[in-house]
């Protein structure tokens, strides 16, 4: 299969670019970094650079493909976080309907859909003469990365509101000099590596469902946060290390004072009042998804080793 991958040499992108490579598949991965070509070229891969913003750069790539997985980034250079989403998406939903794309993998979030003012899932909707696979994982082991200087000055850890938006952790500091979240501490969540969203992806791309439309929640590992806490504590020498809860008022606060902008600072709140809820668990456990195989205390001792580097 010729197999069309944006989302560069990201933390998903790149091992489902390993994989499929592997399996003997076609892969042309899409960035907008000239810097990361050699890079994508090492892999075999083929690398194509453009700006998603770019309709037609989008057309000609997916022109020709089997398949195709669309990611959305964050771009934080952009006021209006809703609206470059939704832009994205369209394009994505444009350039796929004139490259006539019989087969689409979408990465969204396991709380998507319960964010009335972000999801754009319902976007591809239109996407009729296409089988589509929305992905919907939990919360990435990676982001703990984000809190490693945190860790280092604090021994605490606040929970990222976003995978892609490591500035957090200085934003959220405040008065305190904590990262806090409103959502953490004993709350139940789930954690998924990369490794096994990717794994999880490359099956769908290759598989179509025999629906239409397929949604499929993908874990690695289902704790309180605390408890991952302490297992990212322990593999550092830190195993009473904390995961601090803070209200929505005062995390909206925090936000303010940073000088986000209102309408991504109140999206964010949102998404972490969702995961307090318990919404996006329930829905997990209801669609009964296969658990990856990366356990948090593998990736713990990779998050040790980078640790222990700086």
């Amino acid at each position: 299969m010729r197999i069309v991958l944006t989302g560069s040499l990201g933390n998903i992108s790149k091992p489902l670019a390993q994989e499929l490579i592997a399996k003997g598949h076609s892969v042309t991965l899409i960035s907008s970094n000239i810097e990361k070509q050699k890079d994508i070229e090492a892999l075999g891969a083929i690398a194509v650079i453009g700006k998603l913003e770019d309709l037609s750069f989008l057309t000609n790539n997916f022109t020709g493909a089997d398949a195709v997985y669309c990611m959305i980034p964050m771009n934080m250079s952009e006021t209006n976080q809703r609206a470059y989403m939704h832009k994205i998406a369209n394009n994505y939903v444009q350039a796929i309907k004139q490259a006539a794309i019989k087969r689409v993998v979408i990465l969204s979030g396991w709380s998507a859909n319960l964010i009335k003012s972000e999801n754009v899932e319902d976007l591809f909707n239109e996407l009729t003469d296409a089988s589509i696979t929305i992905m919907r994982p939990a919360s990435f082991y990676t982001n703990f990365y984000f809190s490693m200087d945190l860790i280092k000055g604090k021994g605490l850890i606040g929970k990222f509101l976003t995978l892609r938006y490591s500035g957090l952790m200085a934003l959220l500091r405040g008065r305190t000099g904590l990262l806090m979240g409103n959502c953490g501490g004993d709350d139940q969540t789930v954690f998924v590596s990369p490794k096994d969203i990717a794994e999880a992806v490359a099956e769908e791309l290759i598989n179509p469902p025999a629906e239409q439309v397929k949604i499929r929640y993908v874990g690695s590992e289902e704790m309180t946060f605390n408890e991952a806490a302490k297992i990212i504590g322990t593999a550092i020498g830190k195993p009473y290390l904390k995961w601090i809860r803070i209200s929505d008022k005062q995390m909206l606060q925090g936000l303010k004072m940073a000088k986000m902008p209102l309408e991504l600072a109140e999206t964010m709140v949102e998404m972490q009042a969702v995961m307090h809820s318990g919404a996006p668990l329930k829905n997990f456990h209801q669609n009964n998804p296969k658990m990856g195989k990366v356990k948090l205390t593998d990736f713990a001792k990779e998050f040790a080793a980078v640790y222990n580097q700086k």
